[in-house]
């Protein structure tokens, strides 16, 4: 008489549990990659940023959300008229990146009456900036951009913190430039940057000289 023998199923329970682990080291790989990837852009390439302060406007509006670009300017300069976002200085409160226009790149001479921006000695065209905003000086009318800095301003001319009241911004303090609009969706779109055909380039004979009132 012959014994039928149940089907042996031990052997099935390593080879499953080795498809499990094998699973749940792909699927870590492939989060741990993804972070990886996701550091690297954002520390590098690109980011977002939240527009959380009332200092640029007309141009950005609170709780508009932005691309900034942190690639281009390994390679390239920031320009006048560049929007940048940056640390906020060590005199400010809080540490929400500050974002503010470049009005003054290193070697130029900035100045500030009349109701209007000189820089060496030529009067800004800024279209961007609502001619309801007084353009006020502060405590301080004139300044000389050291190389390496930047001078700032928000478009919102008497709603901001910026250069005037903490003077110049090293460019090692800026966090990238902002290009793109990417919210609200009916809001989406590039970041357009002024050009200033009229001032006279940094270390110019003309960067020292001062406007007439």
């Amino acid at each position: 008489m012959t014994v039928e023998r149940p089907p042996a199923v031990e052997a099935d329970v390593p080879y499953q549990r080795s498809r499990l682990l094998s699973s749940i080291i792909e699927i870590a790989t492939t989060i741990g990659m993804a972070v990886v990837l996701y550091l690297v852009i954002t520390t590098f390439v690109v980011q977002t940023y939240q527009v959380q302060q009332v200092s640029m406007l007309d141009t950005l509006q609170p709780n508009q959300h932005l691309l900034i670009d942190k690639l281009t300017p390994r390679f390239d300069d920031y320009s006048r008229g560049d929007i940048i976002v940056f640390h906020p200085p060590d005199t400010s409160e809080g540490d929400i990146p500050y974002i503010k226009r470049i009005i003054g790149v290193g070697g130029d001479h900035v100045e500030i009456h009349d109701g209007a921006v000189w820089v060496n000695g030529a009067k800004l065209d800024e279209p961007y900036v609502n001619p309801k905003y007084k353009i006020e000086p502060g405590d301080q009318s004139s300044w000389d951009v050291p190389v390496g800095s930047l001078f700032v301003m928000g478009d919102h001319r008497n709603q901001s913190t910026d250069s005037r009241v903490f003077g110049t911004v090293p460019v090692s303090s800026v966090i990238g430039r902002a290009v793109v609009r990417i919210w609200p969706l009916d809001k989406i779109g590039i970041l357009q940057t002024p050009t200033y055909p009229n001032v006279p380039a940094a270390g110019s004979p003309a960067t020292t000289a001062t406007a007439a009132p």
